[in-house]
């Protein structure tokens, strides 16, 4: 029987079922298990949630005497009372990226903990937390709606030791926006989201030497990282629940439509419509990335590459449409204008792919800084247009992400 409890009445041996509240209230990546560590139960009364379910077929009940609702007893209360706070609707009306930024990063932050928790209970021969990968997802899906840019801008500022946690957060925001701009309805929305964040688990298996060596892989080295894709179907296969797309995406997203990826070599038309978004979805968020052997590149430079490589590797319409979802410039490039000035792109235009949001800061004429100022070059009395992308390793702009993002200290990464 499911029962609501005070936090202050949880002991160890109860099956916690579920949080009274989002999942950026608590620490937790899963949402249903027994206690059985002290810690957890420190955990929980930190944080803000007051109230949890029980499960007491699967755990034990609370002493007698003490008051708890039963499922049946919630409802009713519901019915004459407030509405359940899971029926009220969220805010995902789009809003501009200096709104969302804030909770855009603290969800970063926190998803980079829970992918850490759920991949390490995964290492010790766990199940894949089903339930909480859910949650997480619809965190991530929710920021998205609000301001695709903000969450995904953030999620490629990453160090190269947090890459593989940080990674399944980008991978999966990024999905969530190109499912959106194919048309894909809500149900098909998350399972996309869901195997963004599930796609590289199978990585646990990858001994961190190689994961994180500096250096070129040895011809064995990369035989050894190429069964990532085959370990994290296995993985997923073992977890009672997972979606299929999440299955198919974790096994193949490093096909290529010219049949040359691995692990099956699979032409185009074997290649389903998931997969073929994956492919583009990781590429992007790994070029554009530090990595212990190389600098991240500039993304609308990373967006140039991908095209020259686009007939063999990608499905041409997904990555059109993938283009279109991050804009030409991405949110954080670095562009020249027509003026001689310099500035890093901070909001998309939905007028036009060409003429995003621009803080221009620096002056190439007096080779000077300048006060940042913000340039919409979509509307009509504007005059400058971009000219250039730039290197951003050229210039070493010390404070190029904070001048994008409008948050401090933003170069430490997540």
């Amino acid at each position: 029987m499911l029962k609501r409890i005070r936090v202050e009445q949880l002991k160890l041996g109860m099956h916690l079922k579920e949080f009274c509240g989002s999942w950026m209230e608590h620490p937790f990546i899963r949402t249903s298990f027994v206690l059985t560590d002290p810690k957890d139960i420190e955990a929980i009364l930190a944080c803000s949630i007051r109230e949890v379910w029980i499960d007491t077929d699967k755990g034990l009940d609370v002493p007698a005497g003490e008051t708890a609702l039963t499922l049946a007893e919630t409802e009713a209360e519901v019915q004459t009372t407030l509405p359940h706070p899971k029926a009220l609707p969220r805010q995902t009306t789009p809003v501009p990226i200096a709104a969302e930024i804030e909770q855009a990063s603290r969800i970063c932050q926190q998803a980079q903990q829970a992918v850490i928790s759920m991949f390490e209970e995964v290492r010790m021969g766990k199940a894949v937390d089903v339930g909480g990968a859910k949650h997480l997802v619809e965190e991530i899906s929710e920021s998205v709606a609000r301001n695709p840019g903000a969450i995904i801008s953030l999620a490629r500022l990453k160090t190269a030791d947090d890459y593989t946690y940080m990674h399944s957060v980008a991978v999966c925001a990024m999905m969530v926006a190109l499912a959106r701009q194919l048309g894909l309805d809500e149900t098909q929305t998350r399972s996309c989201g869901t195997a963004g964040l599930l796609h590289d688990v199978g990585k646990i298996a990858i001994p961190n030497d190689i994961l994180n060596k500096p250096g070129k892989l040895t011809e064995a080295e990369f035989d050894l990282m190429k069964t990532h894709p085959l370990e994290g179907h296995r993985l997923l296969q073992n977890s009672p629940g997972v979606d299929p797309v999440a299955l198919s995406v974790a096994l193949l997203h490093h096909e290529k439509v010219d049949s040359s990826g691995y692990p099956q070599g699979l032409r185009d038309d074997e290649i389903s419509l998931y997969v073929k978004m994956a492919s583009v979805c990781d590429v992007y968020d790994a070029i554009t990335s530090n990595r212990p052997y190389k600098a991240g590149w500039d993304p609308a430079q990373s967006l140039h590459k991908m095209a020259e490589w686009s007939k063999g590797h990608f499905d041409l319409h997904v990555f059109q449409a993938f283009v279109k979802s991050m804009g030409i410039y991405p949110i954080g490039s670095l562009v020249r204008l027509s003026s001689g000035r310099i500035g890093v792109v901070t909001e998309q235009s939905p007028r036009s792919l060409t003429t995003p949001v621009v803080k221009v800061f620096f002056s190439t004429k007096s080779n000077l800084r300048m006060g940042p100022m913000l340039l919409d070059l979509s509307k009509k009395d504007t005059t400058e247009t971009i000219i250039n992308r730039e290197d951003p390793q050229q210039w070493q702009f010390p404070d190029l992400h904070e001048l994008w993002s409008g948050l401090p200290n933003l170069g430490r990464h997540f």
